[in-house]
């Protein structure tokens, strides 16, 4: 049930231009991504083009180009992203996708138990906005700020 190195690297991307939205900055250049989330330059270019093709974000080119969210930080979920970039949520392929091949099919002991486990991680992913992750960031340097007694 890895997600994938890509997926992290999209979730990371998006999560900055949802930071620079709520700072009131327009178009982000990819360098300043790649720089922040440390995602390399040209891997980023791949999965910016890839998230921009889903809808995530929107594109420009050029001296003044850059990328900004194509909704809301609040409107984009990870349980999207991490489908869009890496597909069906799932511990085990048999709760991913429908398959016939299993021998143990129709009899099988932990067939509840992995679908408790895909619905609970799905849960997860899907109840966690952009937005939700900002905020948990900022709310977390303010604890840092007040414990530091700054």
């Amino acid at each position: 049930m890895d997600v994938s190195q890509k997926c992290q690297y999209a979730l990371r991307a998006l999560f900055e231009l949802a930071k620079c939205h709520k700072q009131g900055v327009g178009l982000t250049p990819a360098s300043w991504i790649a720089r922040k989330q440390d995602i390399p330059g040209r891997f980023l270019g791949m999965i910016m083009n890839e998230l921009a093709h889903g809808g995530f974000i929107q594109s420009r080119r050029g001296v003044k180009g850059g990328f900004a969210l194509a909704k809301e930080a609040r409107e984009i979920t990870v349980g999207m992203v991490v489908r869009y970039v890496d597909g069906p949520i799932g511990p085990v392929s048999c709760v991913r996708e429908l398959r016939d091949d299993c021998g143990l099919a129709g009899n099988c002991a932990f067939i509840d138990f992995w679908r408790r486990v895909r619905d609970a991680v799905a849960g997860l992913y899907d109840g966690t906005t952009l937005q939700d992750l900002v905020d948990e960031e900022v709310g977390a340097r303010s604890q840092q700020t007040v414990m530091m007694g700054i």
